[in-house]
């Protein structure tokens, strides 16, 4: 499996693919188009939602020339069907959203036993690039979550890469969630004896498990232990 895990996968103000590091050149280079796509749910029970920006997703892909055959979407409805879609698939979308909500939905359809046998790409974007890692960092995000004792922050995921990937980093530095500053307050702690990659959009990590390479391309900010390193 080769592996994107993009801060974000599209640039919204311009209904175009983030490309600023080239993700997308690299990508030609395995895989011919067209091809056949699965775009995996980050909130499974919101079906208008999920298809919606699904559709999203594969216009802005034709904008690009990354033409697909046809194109699945992994959500509640569609979830008994999941080892076909995947057997199917020759590329695989993780979108974007709430965290725990999507890990839950991970979980719930045993994502990480069906992807075993899948050699195609595999391309996450924000949330879903969080949950590709084999411990994830579900940073609080909503309000209560900071101050809600039984918030898990950690909580396992699809094993695919050990970097716990902070994305859209510029633009949540500075919020304050449940009256904490969500860097210093809560994300600093959290990092102690751990290592967090912020990454701002348009950066991504790309590897290759089968090749065992991973290299992290693009702007990004290394937190170890309460401090930025890098």
């Amino acid at each position: 499996m080769r592996y994107y895990l993009c801060s974000s996968l599209v640039d919204y103000s311009k209904m175009e693919l983030h490309n600023e590091f080239h993700w997308i050149e690299d990508l030609l280079k395995h895989i011919s188009f067209p091809c056949h796509a699965l775009l995996v749910a980050s909130s499974p029970n919101d079906i208008e939602k999920t298809r919606r920006y699904a559709q999203e997703i594969v216009d802005v892909m034709n904008k690009h020339n990354l033409c697909l055959s046809g194109f699945d979407v992994l959500d509640r409805t569609s979830a008994k069907s999941t080892k076909e879609f995947i057997e199917k698939a020759d590329i695989i979308i993780a979108m974007g959203g709430h965290v725990p909500t999507q890990n839950a939905f991970f979980q719930e359809i045993d994502l990480k036993k069906h992807l075993q046998n899948f050699n195609g790409i595999w391309i996450g974007s924000s949330a879903g690039s969080m949950n590709s890692a084999t411990l994830v960092y579900a940073q609080p995000e909503l309000k209560g979550e900071v101050i809600d004792s039984m918030y898990q922050r950690f909580v396992p995921g699809l094993g695919i890469t050990e970097k716990m990937i902070l994305p859209h980093y510029s633009s949540w530095k500075n919020e304050v969630i449940d009256g904490f500053r969500l860097l210093e307050d809560v994300t600093y702690p959290d990092s102690q004896g751990h290592t967090f990659y912020l990454m701002e959009d348009g950066s991504y990590v790309f590897g290759d498990i089968e090749e065992e390479i991973e290299e992290v391309v693009g702007e990004y900010y290394i937190l170890r232990d309460r401090v930025i390193v890098q």
